[in-house]
């Protein structure tokens, strides 16, 4: 996830002018598909969620066009049936970056054929839905997190006000709103009296089929192996104490694969301990390529801290990858995870987040091969439960009405 920075006053001041100078614009259905605009502020390359809702909208019969931006360092789409569109800005971080993507933004949809817009997330709200009043067009809102409680924003109070005066402006005023899981949903809904719908991020049946060996990964095909994965792998989320509790675990090495704010500290870390051949560091992949890392795996982690709400009540993404490449679960006893891991009983959580405590339980879970077993055996009733063909119905049901 990339940092959050201040918007400011100028982007509030710009999209203010541009309500009272843009009221005429250009506006056609004629065609017989729909046109709809997703909007998301990273490079598209892993947000699967996003992918996979354009998916579905385009089996329903939309006509998707899937708007983000690139980096110098994005990798390449992979072939998908509807159109994208990612955009070269200027400033990558920090407060000129969100002020020229939403100026972008705005602009793109002001002007680009829609019936309607979908928003990913509140770093793209506030120029979809001033577009969306402009132009009379139905918006949907997605909120794949509780952005104002990230932990890029928790400690630094000015630039969190301003988010939240965002949000506290519009949410109110929004007529269909989707989230990422229960918890979330509860805490939108006590504070704007509105209850999203909830569609957890899932994997479709059946994508994750392994077609490389460890051998061919480049991965030790003699120890246990540890994955902790992801395109945030960030502050908070417990990877440096888990790098530091490898030298206390001697039949096993640590996978991490994809990128963050603390690779290079965790990187710096494992040499300062001796430890660089006990920890394998992959780039972030496509997702096909990660799910072969994945489904090589012994145990798939996820160890976010209850440091923020945000991480608190989050669902993460690599829990049900984990599941969807047949492989058991350790994870922080945070609510969310807890409900999915208990419920199936496809895995253990860690006592605390001292690096020798987590070796400890790793320690254990590597020689209880029985326990390892019957994770594995559950996993298989999970898969059956937890899929995007589930949670698609209840996308449909949404987006249903404006086919």
């Amino acid at each position: 996830m990339i940092q959050r920075y201040e918007i400011g006053t100028i982007i509030l001041t710009f999209f203010s002018y541009s309500r009272k100078a843009f009221i005429v614009c250009f506006y056609s259905s004629n065609h017989l598909a729909k046109k709809v605009i997703v909007s998301v502020i990273n490079d598209l390359v892993t947000d699967q969620r996003v992918a996979k809702v354009c998916q579905s909208l385009t089996n329903m019969g939309f006509e998707i066009l899937l708007v983000g931006r690139k980096l110098k360092n994005s990798l390449p789409l992979d072939n998908r049936p509807y159109k994208t569109h990612r955009m070269r800005l200027l400033f990558t971080k920090g407060p000129l970056f969100y002020i020229e993507f939403n100026k972008r933004l705005f602009f793109l949809l002001l002007f680009r054929k829609a019936d309607l817009l979908v928003s990913n997330d509140l770093d793209t709200l506030l120029p979809n839905f001033i577009v969306s009043k402009m132009r009379g067009i139905p918006m949907v809102y997605d909120s794949h997190e509780y952005f104002t409680e990230v932990p890029e924003l928790v400690n630094r109070k000015r630039v969190q006000k301003i988010w939240k005066s965002i949000e506290r402006r519009i949410f109110p005023k929004l007529k269909q709103v989707i989230t990422v899981n229960d918890s979330i949903a509860d805490l939108y809904e006590k504070e704007y009296s509105i209850r999203p719908k909830v569609v957890r991020n899932i994997p479709f049946l059946n994508k994750s089929t392994v077609t490389k060996s460890r051998q061919e990964l480049g991965l030790p095909t003699d120890k246990f192996i540890l994955i902790l994965q992801g395109s945030g792998i960030n502050i908070d989320r417990g990877t440096e104490e888990m790098v530091e509790a490898m030298q206390y675990i001697h039949k096993a090495v640590l996978l991490i694969v994809g990128g963050g704010d603390v690779i290079g500290i965790i990187k710096r870390k494992a040499d300062e301990l001796s430890i660089y051949d006990k920890v394998i560091f992959k780039p972030k992949q496509l997702y096909q390529d990660l799910m072969q890392y994945t489904a090589n795996a012994d145990i798939g982690l996820t160890l976010d801290k209850d440091t923020n709400l945000n991480y608190r009540f989050s669902l993460p993404n690599k829990l049900f990858d984990y599941i969807h490449a047949g492989i058991p679960v350790m994870a922080s006893p945070l609510p969310e995870l807890k409900k999915i891991i208990d419920q199936y009983n496809i895995g253990d959580f860690i006592p605390s987040h001292d690096p020798k405590q987590i070796a400890q339980k790793v320690n254990e879970i590597i020689e209880n091969k029985e326990i390892m077993a019957i994770w594995k055996k559950n996993i298989k009733f999970a898969i059956q439960d937890l899929s995007w063909e589930t949670e698609e119905h209840i996308l449909k049901q949404v987006y249903g009405k404006y086919v």
